[in-house]
């Protein structure tokens, strides 16, 4: 993770609809294992570690989790060793198992990351000072926490966005899990633009935890009361993603980007843009998640992601 400075990534029309346009932020092409807003909230992360002398990170997910996926790589590609802990214990009941049916935790099994799996009652208390000495013959430890927000994180996301993007658009809209990818952008966009966040879970908690890392108040934020909550989806969400992917080119993931660009077309055709509107989309990255995701369609005997090989 050399610090090759401020890193870019190509913007893409996606669509014009009632006329306004939406483009994309190709973030997910920045790396092929370290990709989306996870590269950019690694990148200060593993420079503070190396530069502290610091051989092991710890971080938090579930099954499909992108933060466990890019961590391991990031740590690999850095050169140091990986911890991932890893919400439900029935998956190392049987690792050889798990892994042949789990692409994300394959992924970071040959990346060379140690698992710890907890029950999920554990994993909610992330009790990092529990781990720091149930870890310590790894080393000197960095414990990254789950989806990555720190403030080296937000020095990161604030990257995102380019000077072309602040003068260019009047809305950046960015998915949202535990906020830090929305505040880095909030921070950096011009004061006469608006953020509009689409948080991936139920509820309203992510305005409050935007609030914690900015002081900015120029964006929304939109609850994911659609489809279920985190990681659910519907038929019509599937066939959505299928659809724009032959329309577009853009795969999207199921957990966050999809939902958002759903989101956001609904609210073009409801009129909430003015006309001539200039959005830009950030693409988060996610896509590892599609293979295990599929999975468990298979398994419901649903509709699946048809460009899982294409991507």
């Amino acid at each position: 993770m050399q610090d090759y400075g401020v890193i870019q990534s190509e913007n893409q029309f996606f669509k014009t609809l009632n006329n306004v346009l939406i483009d994309i932020k190709r973030e997910d092409l920045l790396h092929p294992e370290v990709s989306g807003n996870k590269l950019r909230k690694l990148k200060y992360n593993v420079l503070h570690a190396q530069e502290e002398s610091i051989n092991t990170l710890v971080t938090y997910g579930g099954a499909f989790s992108n933060q466990i996926a890019a961590t391991s790589a990031a740590a690999k590609i850095a050169g140091l060793s990986s911890i991932g802990i890893i919400r439900g214990e029935e998956l190392g009941l049987n690792l050889k198992k798990t892994l042949a049916s789990n692409n994300t935790l394959l992924t970071a099994h040959n990346n060379g990351m140690k698992f710890h799996f907890v029950t999920r009652e554990s994993y909610k208390q992330k009790d990092d000072q529990y781990y720091r000495e149930l870890f310590k013959e790894h080393g000197k430890l960095m414990i990254i926490p789950e989806g990555g927000t720190n403030q080296l994180a937000i020095q990161g996301t604030k990257e995102i966005l380019t000077d072309q993007d602040k003068s260019h658009y009047d809305f950046i809209a960015v998915a949202g899990g535990t906020g830090g990818t929305a505040a880095g952008i909030i921070e950096s966009s011009a004061p006469n633009q608006k953020v509009l966040v689409f948080s991936a879970l139920k509820g309203g908690f992510l305005k409050e935890e935007i609030n914690k890392l900015t002081l900015r108040s120029n964006f929304q934020v939109f609850s994911e009361n659609r489809f279920g909550g985190y990681a659910r989806s519907d038929n019509e969400l599937i066939k959505y993603m299928n659809s724009r992917f032959r329309e577009s080119g853009v795969p999207l993931d199921p957990i966050y980007t999809s939902k958002m660009m759903f989101h956001l077309e609904d609210l073009i055709l409801k009129g909430v843009f003015p006309k001539d509107s200039r959005i830009l989309a950030i693409h988060t990255g996610g896509l590892q998640a599609i293979a295990g995701y599929n999975q468990m369609l298979k398994r419901k005997r649903r509709e699946e992601i048809t460009y899982e090989f294409e991507i």
